[in-house]
């Protein structure tokens, strides 16, 4: 499946902001779906990821983010809301079909295809 991710952009802190991940070639119904993050001088992080009909979160985007998909659309998004200087990133979306646990998803290393990343920046 190949992932094109999209909407990122400036925001305020407290502000809100949806990126998109558009999926060709397969059905994203046919994947966990997840979006990871890449601050400068850190290694990429798991943010959220949907599967099935369950959503998984970084502890610190808990109530503030929300991962959904669009089967009709095969597309994956992100809201965010309560934007915080600290989720200033570049954001991923990624696609894995070998997972089955939660601990799973949250490995980067278990997903083999991903978007080429869309930036964030919330300022303060």
């Amino acid at each position: 499946v190949q992932l094109q991710a999209s909407g990122g952009g400036w925001v305020e802190a407290g502000g809100s902001l949806t990126i998109s991940c558009a999926a060709s070639g397969r059905a994203v119904s046919s994947y966990i779906m997840a979006w990871f993050r890449q601050a400068p001088g850190k290694e990429r992080e798991f943010v959220a990821a949907t599967a099935g009909r369950d959503t998984y979160y970084l502890d610190s985007v808990k109530g503030r983010f929300t991962i959904s998909r669009d089967n009709a659309k095969n597309t994956v998004y992100l809201q965010m809301n309560s934007l915080k200087p600290e989720d200033t990133a570049v954001y991923y979306c990624a696609a894995t079909s070998r997972c089955s646990n939660s601990w799973c998803y949250r490995r980067r290393f278990e997903y083999d295809s991903w978007g080429q990343g869309t930036q964030v920046t919330v300022s303060s």
